[in-house]
């Protein structure tokens, strides 16, 4: 028996760790399975040895090719790099850094490049609670040297304008 009312579509599984975009494909009504599909296929793919790889392809325009050695950088010379790619997410409400913002609570970096980032947020109610860890992540990996982010996203000690930087503090107008 017809009753009149339509059928409502079903509510797609939606996950924050899928990838960029996610708000957008979410909204379309895409699932988990069709970013998943998606994230597949855009991931990049093993790189191969350096040799190899300069070999196989020319250096690309405008971009310093590396050098013949096959030597890595430091621990102390990927944390540097890593700090300065912190140094570029903003938090969306506040215009500054989140690292001179005092978000980021400690950078530790193996000799393999294994990375992992205890960072808060300003609030636990701060809208980008579950998208910034993944756009730490996602900065991160593109660091050269960088082999693999953890992000850690802790509560305690809450984050308080003490932390900030002075840089941040002159930026918002504090001192």
């Amino acid at each position: 028996m017809f009753s009149g009312r339509k059928k409502k579509p079903e509510r797609p599984v939606w996950s924050h760790k899928t990838e960029e975009g996610f708000l957008e494909r979410f909204l379309k009504g895409e699932t988990d399975e069709d970013a998943l599909a998606a994230m597949q296929a855009a991931a990049p793919q093993p790189a191969p040895a350096r040799a190899e790889a300069a070999e196989q392809a020319p250096a690309a325009e405008g971009k310093a090719e590396l050098p013949a050695t096959d030597e890595l950088p430091t621990a102390d010379e990927l944390k540097e790099r890593i700090i300065a790619a912190l140094r570029q997410i903003y938090d969306p409400e506040i215009p500054v850094n989140i690292y001179d913002l005092g978000l980021v609570y400690d950078v530790t970096v193996s000799d393999e490049g294994d990375v992992k980032v205890t960072m808060t947020l300003t609030t636990p109610h701060c809208p980008v609670a579950e998208s910034m860890p993944y756009e730490v992540e996602a900065r991160l990996l593109g660091v050269e040297g960088v082999r693999d982010v953890e992000v850690h996203l802790v509560w305690d000690p809450p984050w308080d304008m003490s932390r900030m930087s002075d840089e941040a503090r002159l930026e918002l107008g504090l001192l």
